[in-house]
Formats: structure tokens, sequence, C-alpha cells
């Protein structure tokens, strides 16, 4: 049985264009078992081609702690270069291995009493619908943003920081007049926006219609008219001088003797008078 050689660890010569030139980080003693400048580039390559440093240490075999004290060493500065941009074309790799497993499935091994009888294919549906959502997303994803990975999450929460400092830097130099102006400025562009859709709608309308709207603004001013001179009589008619200056006291004229007083008759234990 043939086994389909894995694109993680596969070896391919990278494209010609893709990868930097670079200056192999010079080293204090040239041993043939060490970071040599061959296996340098051989490195680099295999980084490209797997996006792993595990697996480009292994092609070269090399530690990966090797590899990144390497990486730290003073003038690397190309070499490090050269890994990141390996790096890029590595997950672009891994990308085609995702999409290959989500289209071709994954062969394996089917046992049965600790042997093997067989393999079998096995799909992804769930790969295959994370692709087709990142890679057309107006047509899977009803036109939501892509899925972000962790790369680009930490990348949007460093970009959020930055801007709520640049804008609490900028609110704390914004002055009162400066907002006034802002609020005024907004408001000015609100009415010119509300007035020129009703100059549209007015230019829209009929000739029947405007003369209908004339003659309902005549008949209203009329009307309105009408009531405030109504109003203003009723109010002269129920106010007098006399109510207008003693609104409380009686009319002028003789005063009516109080009348008289009604004899008690039945007497309780609280009256001061109460003889049994």
């Amino acid at each position: 049985m043939t086994r389909k050689k894995d694109p993680r660890t596969a070896r391919h010569p990278a494209p010609a264009g893709q990868l930097p030139a670079f200056t192999p980080v010079p080293r204090l003693c040239n041993r043939h078992d060490g970071w040599t400048p061959l296996r340098q580039i051989a490195f680099i390559e295999a980084l490209a081609d797997t996006g792993s440093v595990a697996s480009a240490c292994k092609a070269v075999d090399m530690s990966t702690v090797g590899a990144y004290q390497l990486r730290r060493r003073d003038g690397a500065e190309g070499f490090r270069a050269a890994w990141e941009a390996a790096v890029d074309l590595g997950v672009l790799r891994c990308e085609d291995v995702a999409m290959d497993r989500a289209l071709n499935g994954v062969e394996e091994p089917v046992f049965s009493n600790v042997e093997q009888i067989g393999s079998r294919t096995r799909y992804n549906d769930r790969l295959l619908m994370f692709i087709l959502r990142n890679r057309l997303p107006e047509r899977f994803a009803e036109g939501k943003a892509k899925g972000m990975n962790a790369i680009d999450a930490m990348e949007t929460q460093r970009l959020k920081k930055q801007w709520r400092k640049e804008w609490e830097s900028e609110r704390a130099n914004i002055s009162a007049a400066e907002v006034t102006a802002s609020i005024n400025r907004k408001i000015t562009e609100i009415r010119s926006r509300v007035e020129g859709e009703q100059a549209a709608q007015w230019a829209r309308m009929s000739e029947e219609t405007r003369s209908a709207w004339a003659r309902f603004a005549d008949l209203r001013e009329r009307d309105l008219d009408a009531m405030a001179a109504d109003e203003a009589a009723r109010a002269l008619v129920n106010v007098t001088p006399q109510t207008k200056a003693l609104p409380n006291m009686e009319p002028p004229g003789p005063r009516k003797p109080p009348p008289p007083a009604v004899p008690k008759t039945r007497w309780t234990l609280m009256d001061d008078s109460f003889d049994p």
C-alpha cells in the first residue's frame, strides 16, 4: 500500500525570487556539523516549504534551539529577514494544504483486532466551509467579515489600543468652544440636508398639489388669526378693571347685618356651660 507524502514535510526547491538573498550569519569556527552557510540556506528553503521551524530543523539535521540562537546573533539581520519571508511563504503553502485536505480528504487506516485491514478517506466539511467563507465571504458568509486568525486578532487589539490613546489625547486638547462649533456645524448640515430634501420633494409635486397646499396654508393662517382674536375678546369681557384691582373684595354698598344667633338646644359633656 502506497501512502501519500505529507505536504507539510515535503521538500521542494523554493521558486526563484520568492525568498530574499541574504548573507549567512558569520560563525567563529566553521564546523562541518554546525550552521554552515549551505545549511543556513537549506534551512530557509525548508522553512519556506513547510512553514514549520521544527520540520525545517529536522530537514537540515539541526536543533530548534540552535536555530533560534542563530537568529539572535549579531550580524543575523539578513537571516532574520529571510526567516520572516520563509514563514510567510510557508503560511501560503499551509493554505494550499488545507485546501487539498478539504477537497480530497485524509486517508486514515482501519484496524481490526490490532491489525490494519485497510484504509478509508475522511472528509472535513467544517474545514471546507471555513475555506469557502474566508475565500468567498459574499457568497458563503452572508457578507460578513472574514474570520481572523491569531495574528489578525493581536493586530486588531493593538490598533484598538492605539486608536483609544489617540482619541483620548485629542479629546483632552478640545475646548468647549470647539465642541460647540462642531455641534452647530452638524446642526447646520442636518438643516441643509432636510431643506434640500423638502425642496426636491416640492419640485416633484404637480401644480394641482402645490395650489392645494398654498390654499391650505392661507386657510390655516385665517383660522389661526380668528382663534387669536376670539380669545382676546373673551379675555376683555371676562376681566374688568374692578376685578383686576379688587379680585377678592365684595362690591361696594351698605353692609348687611349678621344673621341672629340660633339658641343652643343640645349640650354635650365638652361644653363649659353644661348643667345637668
